[in-house]
Parts: structure tokens; C-alpha cells; sequence
């Protein structure tokens, strides 16, 4: 197992909000009414014949500042006025990114203080393994951490936190937040049309779903609806058919899988539902899906893997053609990380945050066929840790989302 250490010195917190690209209101106007390519007029008199980098054409070097981690930024604010236009504001910045077409992996952790409940965001650079901040979101209630429903649409750039729960008077909240790695701040879109709390979300075809979870009333809600991100409109789908709160959900194959998970010990067999949005209907979950659900799922391969929460077991994936679970080759979870975990994928990496936020990133091998005929693949984990600043100690994580910045 490789092991990457990062200790509170190697590894400090740097903000990507308000303190650091606060400017004066003067330099503010200048830098949105300028380009880095071609400079305002306001500008060009004072950055005439100027490079980003001496004997390099432009392009070829904002391709390489715009490779360079947020921690270095505010030292490269002070080179010289190019350089403080292209690092001095993050809008500019990541917009840059953007248009030049970098999709680096950051995992967005939304975590809480164990001991006060106040919720916030870390932000963990998955290529220079350096953790960040993001402004707080704009929620004025005193809220349930887990109860709410974090989405994203991770090469769009956007998260959006839905529903949730305020903590003194269990009542759930119709709340929308969408935060765009772009502009580095968060926005209040239109609420859902119910209220609610511990429910089942998913995105399929850019539209985000919800389903479930729990009313006003404390009730159960089989009601459930859409979200176009891009016309910020919402809209009811068909009902569950059952009402259920809902502890994990995936997107497999076009459809939302939503089960309301196990209690231990198994006296009730869990329930399950599947959504088909082409035909915007819902069934009953296969049963061994439901029963083997025993942990937090993740979408590899076009394959289901769960990361199960009883003791030292090793990752599991689900077989369609059989209605079972194959435990894959490789070892357990690392001792390291610890209950509650946030689990969420990129590509053929699983990244599961404990206690503490440390970090395992699970790298999934795809084996050779165990059977060509059905075309059923094997699969194989190797792990490796990502320990966090010592300054996380007391923080739990809720939910993590995979955003390329």
C-alpha cells in the first residue's frame, strides 16, 4: 500500500475566497474589464511588450502558469502586473483554465465540527495532494449536516446542496445552493417544490433528481422530482409508490438506484427502488441488489462498487446477470481510515474520506474476463492514503463530490 503523508506543515490550508482575491475597488474594474491575452486599453500603455514569461509566445506560457497550485499563487501575484491579473482573481483564473481545457480532479469534502456541528467545506487538490477552502454557503439556518443531499456535475464545474434539515427543530428545508468552481461562489437557485431531508439524489443526462426522504411532518414521502440546472426550474416525476427516506443511492446504467439501506441486526429485509427516466417509471429494486447494498456505492466501469461499513471487509461489485455481489481481489479498506465514511469516485479511482478527513484513493484494475461468453470482468483494488493537516482533527465528513477544476 503506498502512503502519501501530508502533515499540517507540509501541508497547509490555503483559501480560494474572500481573502485572497479581495482587490480595491479600482484594480477590481480593471481586471474584469481586462483579458491576459489581449489587455484593456487601460492597461496596454503599462504592459506593452510585457510577457507572461520572458522568450515565450504567450499561449505556450499561460499553458504552463495556469498548471501552477493555488498555494503558489499568492507568491506569483507579486512577479509582476501580468502575473497579478492572472493570479490575483480566481475567476479569471479557473475561466482560463477552462477555455484551455485542464480537467484536474479536486474532491470537495463537506464536513462538520464534531463537537460545535458548524458545517464547511475542504477542498483536497487530487494532483498536488494540497487541501483549500471555499467561501461558506449561504445557509442561515442551523443545520443537520446529514441531512442534506450534495450533487455534482463534476466536468461542468458546478455542486449543488439540496433539502436538509434545521438540527434544533427537525424540520427539513426546501434550500438550493449551487456553487461554480469557475466564479468560486455560491448562488441560492429555486427551491424544491417539497421539503426534505435524507433523500435519494442522483444526476443522469445533466437533469438532477430527487426522491423520498423524510416531510415536515416527519413523515416518510414517496413524492419525487427534476431539477433543470440550466433553466433552474423543478419539476414533479412520478411518485416512489412507497414512502422511504433513503441511505444511499447510485446512477447505474440511465437509471437512479435508491435503497433505504440495513439496520443491524437484519430483522426487515431493506427496501429498494429503480427509476427509469426515459419512461418515468419506478420498480422494485432485484433483490440481491437491495439485500447486499451494505455500505456507500460508487459507479467504476459502468459497475456498481460498494465500500461496506462492517468490519475490515473488502470492497464489493455487483453482477446484473446474476443478482449477487463478487468481493474483488485486493485488501481491505486501510486501517486508517475510519467511520462515517464519504465515498465518491473520478474516473477509475475511488476516494474514500474518513474521520479526520484522511483520504484512501482506491485505484480499480479492470482483470481479464472470468467468463467471454456472459462477458463478466473481474476487478482488483490497490489503495493508498492521504493523511490530512493535523488542523482536521475535529472534523467529520458528511458527503464528498468529485469537481475538475
Amino acid at each position: 500500500m503506498q502512503r502519501v503523508r501530508l502533515s499540517s506543515q507540509q501541508a497547509p490550508v490555503y483559501k480560494l475566497g474572500d481573502s485572497q482575491i479581495a482587490l480595491s475597488p479600482k484594480f477590481r474594474l480593471a481586471v474584469i474589464q481586462s483579458s491576459l491575452l489581449n489587455p484593456s486599453l487601460e492597461l496596454e500603455s503599462s504592459l506593452i511588450g510585457e510577457r507572461l514569461l520572458p522568450g515565450l509566445p504567450d499561449d505556450v506560457a499561460l499553458n504552463c502558469l495556469l498548471r501552477l497550485p493555488v498555494e503558489s499563487h499568492s507568491a506569483c501575484r507579486a512577479v509582476c502586473k501580468r502575473w497579478h491579473l492572472l493570479f490575483g482573481n480566481k475567476e479569471c483564473f479557473f475561466t482560463r483554465r477552462k477555455e484551455m481545457g485542464f480537467k484536474e480532479p479536486w474532491l470537495f469534502v463537506f464536513a462538520f465540527h464534531k463537537c460545535t456541528g458548524k458545517i464547511q467545506w475542504q477542498v483536497l487538490d487530487l494532483t498536488h495532494f494540497s487541501w483549500h477552502t471555499i467561501p461558506a454557503m449561504p445557509c442561515k439556518d442551523k443545520a443537520c449536516p446529514h441531512g442534506f443531499r450534495c450533487i455534482s456535475v463534476p466536468h461542468e464545474g458546478t455542486l449543488f446542496v439540496c433539502g436538509g434539515m434545521v438540527s434544533d427543530v427537525d424540520c427539513p428545508l426546501d434550500l438550493v445552493l449551487k456553487f461554480e468552481m469557475q466564479k468560486n461562489q455560491w448562488s441560492v437557485m429555486n427551491q424544491m417544490i417539497t421539503a426534505r431531508s435524507f433523500f435519494a439524489s442522483g444526476v443522469i443526462d445533466g437533469l438532477i433528481y430527487v426522491a423520498g426522504g423524510n416531510s415536515t411532518d416527519l413523515y416518510e414521502l414517496d413524492s419525487a422530482e427534476v431539477l433543470d440546472p440550466v433553466k433552474g426550474s423543478w419539476q414533479p416525476i412520478a411518485s416512489m409508490g412507497t414512502n422511504m427516506a433513503s441511505y444511499d443511492a447510485a446512477v447505474l446504467d440511465g437509471k437512479l438506484l435508491v435503497t433505504e439501506g440495513w439496520l443491524w441486526p437484519f430483522f426487515v429485509s431493506p427496501r429498494g427502488q429503480v427509476y427509469d427516466p426515459r419512461t418515468d417509471n419506478w420498480e422494485s429494486m432485484p433483490v440481491g441488489l437491495r439485500e447486499g447494498w451494505l455500505g456507500s456505492s460508487v459507479v467504476v466501469y459502468g459497475h456498481l462498487f460498494v465500500v461496506p461499513e462492517f468490519e475490515r471487509m473488502k470492497l464489493k461489485v455487483y453482477d446484473t446477470n446474476s443478482d449477487a455481489w463478487d468481493t474483488i481481489e485486493g485488501p481491505p479498506l486501510p486501517e486508517q481510515i475510519c467511520k462515517p465514511f464519504a465515498v465518491n469516485a473520478c474516473d477509475n479511482k475511488i476516494y474514500v474520506v474518513g474521520r479526520n478527513l484522511h483520504v484512501a484513493a482506491g485505484h480499480i484494475s479492470r482483470l481479464n474476463q472470468k467468463d467471454t461468453c456472459e462477458e463478466k470482468w473481474s476487478f482488483s483494488v490497490e489503495w493508498y492514503v492521504i493523511d490530512a493537516p493535523e488542523s482536521f482533527s475535529d472534523l467529520t465528513p458528511s458527503s464528498s463530490q468529485v469537481l475538475f477544476a
